[in-house]
């Protein structure tokens, strides 16, 4: 096994269950406004951010939190002398940063391969991960990237033609890359912001700011 982790198997897999659930996100924000969006992500992400905070200085509050979440946690999200906030603060973060920021589809494509590519890289890469792809597996990153390029394909578009496929594709392979590569950086955010600031981008050159 290529991918290590503190937890096993099945703690990802249900790690990665949850992690899931936040496919809601994309899906629900296609249907609603922007403003109505950040209406109900901002009291979320503030909520999820006061608790993750809460059990490093609240004791009745760390005990709880650790008796519930304790066994699917990673060991960077534990604590310690560098305390971090846990993987499901960030994608919430996140969401709510590129609803702000990126025109909606991008948003929703963004954060649709975050959710779906991240758990079958993880789980892939666990289960069948052989060949070392820098602290990953080269399993791990083909699945991220194709179950990536499959999100695009289903995903919604403006109807400028096919380059659109190519710039959701392009995209698909910088996540790809940032997954890879995220250290320092938790990937629930890094990688919905480097997709969607890719395809942003691409979107302006490719078709000179239409239909922005």
């Amino acid at each position: 096994m290529v991918e290590r982790t503190n937890i096993g198997y099945r703690a990802e897999l249900l790690r990665k269950g949850i992690h899931l659930c936040s496919l809601s996100i994309p899906i629900i924000y296609f249907f609603i406004t922007r403003e109505a969006a950040v209406a109900i992500l901002l009291p979320i992400t503030a909520g999820f951010l006061a608790v993750d905070l809460a059990r490093y200085y609240h004791p009745p509050t760390s005990k709880l939190f650790y008796e519930v979440f304790g066994g699917i946690l990673r060991s960077h999200e534990v604590g310690g002398t560098r305390r971090r906030l846990n993987g499901a603060t960030y994608v919430l973060f996140s969401a709510t940063l590129c609803v702000l920021v990126f025109p909606k589809l991008i948003t929703v494509t963004a954060f649709a391969i975050l959710i779906v590519s991240d758990s079958s890289a993880a789980l892939i890469g666990r289960r069948w991960g052989k060949r070392p792809l820098l602290s990953k597996s080269w399993e791990g990153t083909v699945a991220f990237f194709v179950s990536a390029l499959m999100v695009v394909v289903v995903a919604p578009k403006y109807g400028l033609g096919r380059g659109e496929f190519a710039i959701g594709a392009a995209g698909a392979l910088l996540g790809a890359v940032v997954e890879l590569v995220s250290i320092h950086i938790d990937d629930n955010f890094s990688i919905p912001v480097a997709i969607g600031s890719a395809m942003w981008l691409l979107y302006f050159l490719v078709y000179n700011g239409t239909p922005f």
